[in-house]
């Protein structure tokens, strides 16, 4: 399904009962660790996922994926228009006590190139300056090899502001990969995803299990990025799987919930756009 991305502006127009609802429903703690069953379809969906990526990555051709079947989509690429698209399946089995979300964002940026991409992302330290107010803080934990590595550990103090905000310590394993000078790749699956309580105050401390609200269970992310038509191509993809939505409470808090995923990675793909010199224009 593609969409257009709207501001919270329309959603918050339906009232203040529905802001109180949703922050009543999401902010009762007690749902601890993902449960082991929405786990598993995670991790079997992300399978999926990455088969097809490996498929696709095969080959300089169609490296980047068709977008929406819409045959302007190079040209709405090329005039700063960034494309967005839910992938998840309609028909997508949900997982048990969670909600599976898959998103893909397209964009050209003229003048970039692979490798002005890769020292981007790569530098983490970085992350605050190009992507605030949602990153806080980056680093990369644990090179496994090369001056600049390839494959690492790496992790972000993350700020997710709607109704409400939430402060996230993540840990991703990253690798990238290259298929020729032009094309390139990135995985980043989550390891440790810790909610913060009282972030930057003198009793910060992670949430135990007992007393998370579930905002967000797992993240994978994954790069694919060209170098065609005097520019570079890039697309992302991002599955993420957050806790249900509480009965009864679907009209409140289901755009409330889809919207943060959305809205991060459409956010990702302009801040990453920006840092490489683009001029966007939606």
């Amino acid at each position: 399904m593609q969409v257009q991305i709207p501001g919270c502006a329309a959603w918050f127009a339906r009232g203040r009962s529905a802001v109180v609802f949703v922050l009543f429903a999401l902010t009762v703690p007690g749902w601890a660790e993902a449960p082991v069953e929405a786990v598993a379809a995670f991790n079997q969906y992300a399978t999926k996922v990455e088969a097809r990526l490996l498929q696709q990555h095969r080959s300089v051709n169609g490296f980047i994926a068709d977008v929406g079947g819409c045959t302007q989509t190079d040209a709405r690429l090329r005039r700063g228009e960034l494309i967005v698209e839910q992938l998840t399946p309609a028909a997508e089995a949900a997982p048990p006590r969670a909600m599976l979300h898959h998103w893909r964002g397209t964009a050209f940026v003229p003048g970039a190139t692979a490798a002005d991409f890769e020292r981007l992302m790569k530098d983490f330290s970085a992350y605050p300056r190009h992507f605030s107010p949602q990153v806080l803080q980056g680093r990369i934990l644990s090179p496994y090899s090369g001056a600049i590595p390839d494959h690492f550990s790496a992790s972000m103090r993350v700020r997710q502001k709607h109704a409400i905000t939430v402060v996230m310590d993540t840990t991703y394993d990253v690798k990238f990969g290259r298929v020729g000078p032009r094309h390139g790749y990135s995985v980043s699956r989550s390891t440790q995803i810790a909610e913060i309580r009282s972030p930057g105050t003198p009793s910060e401390r992670a949430l135990s299990a007992a007393e998370e609200h579930g905002f967000l269970w797992r993240m994978n992310t994954y790069w694919s990025y060209e170098e065609s038509d005097g520019g570079l191509y890039m697309q992302l993809e991002s599955i993420s799987l957050t806790r249900a939505i509480p009965t009864g409470l679907g009209w409140a808090v289901r755009p409330y919930v889809e919207s943060v995923p959305r809205e991060s990675l459409q956010f990702t793909l302009r801040s990453t756009c920006i840092a490489l010199g683009s001029k966007l224009t939606r």
